[in-house]
């Protein structure tokens, strides 16, 4: 049996660990901690609200078949003006049209039928009961008719508006159902942003106010837009409610597009600011004779980067911009 010696790696990291340790605990208590230091800075203050939201027509609509069915023809094409009403496309309708024309039929025959009766309940020769049935069969017979004529109707896709076709999303061959979104009509200006904002959010939100429009498709140009209205319902699943951003008609959005925006609730020009990093409960820690101090402050604006200062600091303080963890005030601190 081979004898193993114990290995010496874990005491041996530890005396590492406990090195590395006294010396940075020697350099903060010899030199204080490296932090970054910051003065108050002039310029605008900005709070906002943050949302994401889809372009799309100002009026628009999806178009979709009443019935299920296989589409036997494609009538028009995407970027096609069409009219109320106009057929947009025709699912197959052949045994529809067969039924329509087997109940024409027994309705000429109960039709023949009915005057037959009729003559011979005249005349005596047969009793008006088989007319009345006669009668009874007929008047069944046309409103079989009526109702075969609508399901007949319904398998043509129409218009329920003047525009254009947007986008077309199936094909002729294909099955589908009532659920399914074969056209998309409506037009291509005025267009506007539809966003879900938080409900804790929307009571600052209200028409008219300016939104700051950020999309993939235009990294480098400033887009912007106005609150046009607010759903008075909101969504009580996911808490949020819709708002309408009203574009200029010169926008280079495209209907269909992700945009990231947000909505102005308040801007203030030649405000004092600090990073958002600096403040915790209303405070933040100043640089004071090689320590770190807490100073108690009035916050204005809140915006994502930069809050406005409204009491508390000078122009000749220096803030810790962004202190690190376990900093407190009276532990010693260098510029970094």
């Amino acid at each position: 049996m081979i004898k193993r010696k114990p290995t010496r790696i874990i005491p041996l990291l530890l005396i590492a660990a406990i090195l590395a340790g006294g010396a940075v605990f020697a350099l903060t208590r010899n030199g204080g901690r490296a932090v970054a230091l910051v003065s108050l800075e002039q310029g605008l203050a900005v709070e906002a609200i943050y949302a994401t939201g889809t372009v799309e027509p100002e009026n628009w609509a999806k178009i979709g078949p009443v019935t299920t069915g296989r589409i036997a023809e494609m009538l028009v094409r995407e970027g096609d003006r069409v009219t109320l009403g106009q057929p947009l496309a025709r699912l197959d309708d052949r045994e529809a049209q067969a039924k329509v024309s087997e109940l024409q039929a027994r309705a000429v025959y109960w039709r023949e039928e009915l005057n037959r009766a009729k003559t011979l309940a005249d005349r005596g020769i047969r009793a008006r009961e088989s007319a009345e049935k006669a009668r009874s069969e007929y008047d069944q017979a046309v409103a079989a008719i009526n109702a075969a004529r609508q399901r007949r109707s319904d398998l043509a896709v129409t218009a329920p508006m003047d525009g254009m076709v947007l986008r077309r999303d199936a094909e002729p061959g294909e099955v589908v159902k009532p659920e399914n979104t074969i056209f998309w009509i409506g037009e291509q200006r005025p267009l506007r942003i539809t966003a879900d904002v938080d409900e804790e959010d929307i009571a600052v939100v209200a028409a008219g106010q300016k939104v700051l429009i950020k999309a993939d498709a235009f990294p480098n140009q400033g887009l912007s837009g106005t609150i046009d209205r607010i759903t008075p319902k909101g969504d009580p699943i996911n808490k949020t409610f819709r708002v309408r951003v009203r574009l200029p008609d010169d926008t280079p959005l495209m209907i269909g597009m992700t945009t990231e925006i947000n909505i102005i609730t308040a801007e203030k020009p030649d405000a004092n600011l600090i990073p958002a990093s600096a403040v915790a409960k209303d405070a933040v820690l100043v640089y004071e004779d090689g320590k770190a101090a807490r100073r108690a402050i009035v916050v204005g604006i809140k915006g994502r980067d930069r809050v406005e200062v409204l009491s508390g600091l000078k122009a000749a303080d220096r803030i810790v911009a962004s202190p690190p963890a376990g900093l407190k005030a009276g532990d010693r601190i260098t510029a970094q």
